[in-house]
């Protein structure tokens, strides 16, 4: 099945405070690898702990706390779940000094993706230690959301509300239906 990070349409205990650790399923389609980009892989080290989160969010139900990557360290969520919005919400939290992304450019980026049902890693190119590689226009509508009009060099979260990522579901990845996402973005190039 062919899925471009969160491309469209498909257990921790709910109601438990978790840190995330990546799975090994890929949400991404076999992505290319980008000879562009500024940074040539993932940073693969979990995150030092401790530090005071770059966003925190209460949602309908719980609440997240994100912490982005570094140049030595992947990103971090803590879902306090299950963690619902209603709506998309979109957070810089580094803004980064490249060129704009425009919504149909092709970009290379480092993420990770959270179940917000249960806090767990669905898919993460930090754990592959590759970026990956897609059309904008290739991907679900709060991937896309989250980075067109950003900044090249930007470090991005957005929390999903579920008609913007899977409205029905994407069981392969362990997404169900009516299930919000969290996703931390590290922007590293653009093309088109």
């Amino acid at each position: 099945m062919m899925l471009a990070a969160c491309g469209s349409d498909a257990d921790a205990e709910p109601g438990r405070s978790s840190s995330t650790q990546a799975s090994s399923s890929s949400v991404v389609a076999e992505p290319s690898q980008s000879a562009a980009a500024e940074v040539a892989s993932c940073p693969t080290a979990q995150p030092v702990g401790g530090g005071t989160p770059e966003w925190t969010l209460p949602g309908a139900t719980g609440s997240i706390a994100v912490t982005g990557s570094t140049d030595a360290a992947a990103p971090e969520v803590k879902v306090d779940g299950p963690f619902t919005v209603a709506e998309t919400q979109v957070h810089t939290l580094e803004a980064g000094s490249g060129p704009v992304v425009a919504d149909t450019a092709t970009v290379s980026v480092c993420y990770m993706g959270v179940n917000g049902r249960d806090g767990t890693v669905f898919d993460s190119s930090y754990e592959r230690g590759e970026p990956a590689e897609f059309p904008l226009d290739g991907v679900v509508p709060g991937f896309q959301k989250a980075i067109a009009g950003q900044n090249v060099g930007s470090t991005v979260a957005v929390a999903m509300a579920p008609a913007d990522g899977y409205p029905e579901g994407q069981p392969s990845a362990g997404i169900q239906k009516g299930d919000s996402l969290i996703f931390a973005i590290k922007i590293l190039g653009v093309t088109g």
